[in-house]
């Protein structure tokens, strides 16, 4: 029987092998770490939820199921104090989706809505930009992954 439609939030996704493997999970070994968090500020505005990484990222995501859309906000998180800068992008099985221009840091985070209907996993990838781009630890804030 299918399963029921479901939203992941990224900050709550097992890792592959940890999980039962009937939903999103994070894909283990692949070039950079996943801060799995509550509680980001990018441009001053707090959010509940998301994952932070830092440039250069790519996090790839198992989906496991049938998904419909990767929503989230990204920007460069507060802490950096208005340093760095980079650019965000989103992958399906390989294939760019989405990608933005140079988030710098103090800016307001940038809305994200990826269809992901016909793909079976997802990369989010973060480059950074010239300059102090290299101390930008980059957010994917309110990420969630809808499966339905």
């Amino acid at each position: 029987p299918p399963l029921p439609p479901a939203v992941y939030q990224l900050n709550q996704l097992a890792y592959a092998g940890i999980g039962d493997g009937t939903g999103p999970e994070v894909r283990l070994g692949v070039r950079s770490w996943l801060w799995q968090r509550y509680g980001l500020r990018v441009g001053g505005v707090a959010y509940g939820h998301g994952v932070s990484v830092h440039a250069p990222s790519a996090v790839t995501v198992d989906l496991n199921r049938p998904c419909t859309a990767l929503d989230a906000l990204v920007g460069v998180h507060d802490m950096t104090m208005g340093l760095g800068a980079a650019r965000f992008a989103v992958y399906g099985d390989g294939v760019p989706l989405w990608r933005s221009g140079p988030v710098r840091g103090g800016e307001a985070a940038v809305p994200v809505h990826v269809p992901l209907s016909g793909y079976r996993s997802v990369r989010l990838v973060v480059h950074p930009r010239r300059g102090m781009g290299w101390v930008a630890v980059s957010d994917w804030a309110q990420s969630r992954i809808s499966c339905g």
